[in-house]
């Protein structure tokens, strides 16, 4: 070994590892509500949702219960992993790998009641979209996946360039209409209650990661600049920058204090500003999306 060569291991980050083993216990968490929503309600209710659940309801009920949704989930998504590793790398199909295995326990572990507890198949479907989507967000927004048509989606969108919503939107009414075709489900109602409950988890999805990237960008305009600025980073705290403005009627050089915070700050920062200068000129701005420096981690799949 040639002695002028220097090697440094580096140690890992124990930080990044508590955040990564946070990341990997909401996955498995998240998957519940899913499996509960599948399980304890559309089942129960002959409704067959999107996605490859949906498609596994069919098999169920196609052949009356012999073909288990879990391990029909389970194998299905072994062949798609399988396609996935040679067509999007591992470094996407290992968390994904592990949300379907996490799926799959709470779909073995969560039974299939003879009848439906909730008994108006309406409030059923409402219910467990919001289950599912509120779930589904929860591993969204921690750089997972559960498989299925996420990675038939991803696959299309890479090779095929076509959007992924647009695949997902796509495939998902082709499982819950074809499920029309089955005794148990032979109902136009059976079919919409199916297509509710689709809608109700995008919805729930979308609110679970926008509501948790909810910002604030806040422009301060007062000649009490250096306190309000001073007291935003000692009692929020949050870090400001301090902008060179002129004012466009009187020329006069001016301070502009920007922040940038959650949503549950405001009222505090409000409160400094009013405090020091109940005259001060303030706009608020909703943001949404504010990566690193005490905000959301820049997420890729790793």
């Amino acid at each position: 070994m040639n002695p002028g060569l220097r090697f440094t291991i580096r140690k890992p980050d124990k930080l990044k590892v508590l955040r990564e083993l946070k990341e990997l216990l909401v996955i498995a968490l998240g998957a519940g509500p899913f499996a509960i929503a599948v399980n304890r309600i559309l089942v129960p209710h002959a409704v067959v949702g999107g996605g490859l659940a949906g498609f596994c309801e069919i098999l169920y009920f196609a052949s009356g219960g012999f073909l288990q949704i879990w391990w029909m989930q389970l194998l299905i998504n072994i062949g798609l992993l399988i396609v996935a590793i040679r067509m999007l790398g591992w470094r996407f199909c290992w968390r994904t790998a592990y949300g379907v295995l996490a799926l799959t326990v709470w779909m073995k572990c969560i039974p299939i009641p003879d009848v439906p507890q909730i008994t108006d198949p309406f409030m059923a479907v409402i219910l467990g979209g919001l289950f599912a989507g509120c779930g589904l967000g929860f591993v969204l927004m921690n750089n997972g996946s559960t498989g299925g048509t996420d990675i038939i989606a991803m696959i299309l969108s890479k090779y095929a360039h076509l959007p992924m919503g647009r695949a997902l939107l796509t495939s998902n009414i082709v499982i819950i209409c074809s499920a029309y075709f089955l005794p148990e489900v032979h109902s136009v109602e059976k079919v919409l209650f199916g297509l509710c409950y689709t809608f109700m988890s995008s919805t729930a999805v979308d609110w679970v990661m926008n509501r948790s990237r909810q910002s604030v960008q806040f422009f301060i305009f007062s000649k009490y600049w250096e306190e309000i600025a001073h007291a935003i980073m000692t009692e929020v705290p949050r870090g400001v920058t301090i902008l060179d403005g002129e004012g466009g009627y009187t020329k006069e050089a001016k301070k502009v204090i920007t922040v940038l915070a959650r949503k549950s700050e405001v009222s505090k920062i409000f409160r400094l500003v009013r405090q020091i200068d109940p005259d001060a000129f303030v706009s608020e701005t909703q943001t949404q999306g504010v990566f690193g420096q005490g905000f959301e981690s820049i997420k890729t799949q790793a």
